[in-house]
């Protein structure tokens, strides 16, 4: 199990890191020395010429617990992917020609409602965990299902693979919204169940250091019963646990609220008790300035899903506007409604949402009107933009110590290799330099080039050598 207690022996990394502590900022530092504590903290980042480094870099060689990336090796902060649908990732990659009343009720509700069968549940959770961890993802917020079995068992093999996570316990009782065949029976269970799982997972014996956390999580408003959303919102207050929802998604999704409710998604969730420090909103593409103020007094956050925003949500959101006025966000996948688990996809998607943004897409209309740039505001975001979204932006919203290389923050990260087999990153050290070769990272990196995973200064994924021909 990669979830002990026990303090672990420190170790140290010689190697050229890349971070972006802001959206405008790329960090590069080469030849540096990374120090891990026992309990998987950075404890220092040197540079040459720190008068520390000497000492410390001798001491870790001579006890056996200095690690050197390989030449064409570079680290990288965790990813951390804020909004995943666990249980739709056997349906990822398909049913995106359809509407979404249609993925809905005949592909992701039926999927969903399986998830009380634990050994299909393992089968599913394991592999999802697994696939982020090889992606480079350390962190994931995830949305379970309404079956305790399913959710605990998501939440276990979280814990078992290393990966730090947020699961949720999906709670939805409205009838009018949800299949009779998958709904809490009434508020008041969406409730207690919520109450029940988060209780266990705080007290559960593998996770001590509470690496995996339980999220409050009703679906969206539409699918929920003001009874059971005040309820819901009484617990935020009681237990400070994180809080996941949908929020002004797609033009249908807010003007439901809007006529429900007589207010904006995000004032509903507010006065409902459910807008906190803690909240991470998925999509959020439909917010009002008012909204958009609102949110950036609470301190919650949006998660950007860029390409699902494509397929469902009939609109880009505004990142770097948002962003501009002071609200909090990070990068998502949003599987399965976005088909690839892998963030630095998600990266290039939210690049080249902001890009059809900002220009336009509609050759009918002429370049002053056809996007933002006519109106004289910039909606382009670029890679060190995106490389935030995914990584430093990811853990202020979640408030945790993430998403960056330096000392008080977990050891969660990544090493790409650009020499990897078959790798599409290729550089030419004659004229890319650090910057040059990190943006190429972002522009090309798969899967393949994700060659360690640690999370909390443990190895929870290493690249197997590929099989001889």
């Amino acid at each position: 199990m990669m979830n002990s207690s026990e303090p672990r022996p420190g170790w140290a990394l010689l190697c050229t890191a890349f971070d972006a502590p802001t959206p405008y900022a790329l960090r590069i530092r080469q030849d540096v020395l990374i120090v891990v504590d026992g309990r998987g903290m950075i404890d220092a980042v040197l540079e040459r010429g720190d008068p520390r480094r000497a000492a410390l870099e001798a001491a870790h060689a001579a006890a056996g617990t200095l690690q050197r990336l390989p030449e064409g090796q570079y680290l990288l902060p965790g990813m951390v992917d804020l909004h995943v649908h666990a249980p739709q990732w056997p349906q990822s990659g398909k049913a995106l020609d359809v509407p979404l009343e249609t993925w809905l009720q005949e592909y992701t509700f039926p999927l969903e409602a399986r998830y009380g069968d634990a050994g299909f549940a393992t089968s599913v959770y394991d592999s999802v965990v697994r696939t982020l961890l090889a992606n480079g993802t350390t962190t994931a917020m995830y949305f379970g299902t309404i079956h305790a079995v399913g959710n605990q068992v998501l939440a276990e093999r979280c814990l078992a693979l290393g990966q730090r996570a947020l699961v949720g316990k999906v709670a939805m009782d409205e009838p009018s919204q949800c299949p009779p065949y998958y709904k809490d029976d009434s508020a008041a269970e969406g409730i207690a169940e919520t109450a029940r799982f988060i209780d266990w997972l705080r007290q559960h014996p593998d996770n001590a250091q509470q690496r995996v956390l339980p999220v409050i999580t009703p679906r969206f408003i539409p699918s929920c019963t003001d009874e059971l959303l005040r309820g819901l919102g009484d617990l935020a207050g009681r237990t400070g646990a994180h809080v996941q929802t949908h929020c002004s998604e797609s033009d249908w999704a807010h003007a439901h609220v809007l006529e429900r409710q007589g207010r904006t998604d995000a004032h509903a969730l507010h006065d409902f008790g459910l807008l906190t420090r803690r909240t991470v909103v998925a999509h959020a593409n439909f917010l009002t300035a008012d909204d958009v103020a609102l949110m950036a007094r609470t301190g919650a956050s949006v998660a950007h899903c860029p390409l699902s925003n494509f397929y469902f949500a009939n609109s880009v959101f505004p990142a770097r506007s948002g962003r501009e006025q002071g609200l909090g966000m990070g990068l998502a996948t949003d599987i399965s409604g976005g088909y690839s688990p892998s963030m630095f996809d998600a990266c290039r998607h939210a690049m080249t949402a902001s890009l059809a943004l900002h220009e336009g897409v509609d050759p009918a209309q002429t370049a002053a009107r056809r996007g933002r740039a006519g109106q004289g505001v910039q909606a382009r975001i670029d890679h060190v933009f995106a490389l935030w979204l995914a990584t430093a932006a990811g853990g202020d919203a979640l408030d945790l110590p993430i998403g960056r290389i330096e000392p008080g923050h977990a050891m969660d990260a990544l090493a790409v290799d650009c020499l990897a087999p078959d790798s599409n990153v290729q550089i030419w050290p004659e004229q890319d330099g650090p910057a040059d070769i990190l943006q190429k990272i972002i522009h090309h990196a798969t899967r393949a080039n994700v060659a360690c995973t640690w999370v909390q200064g443990a190895c929870v994924h290493r690249r197997q050598a590929a099989s001889p021909a």
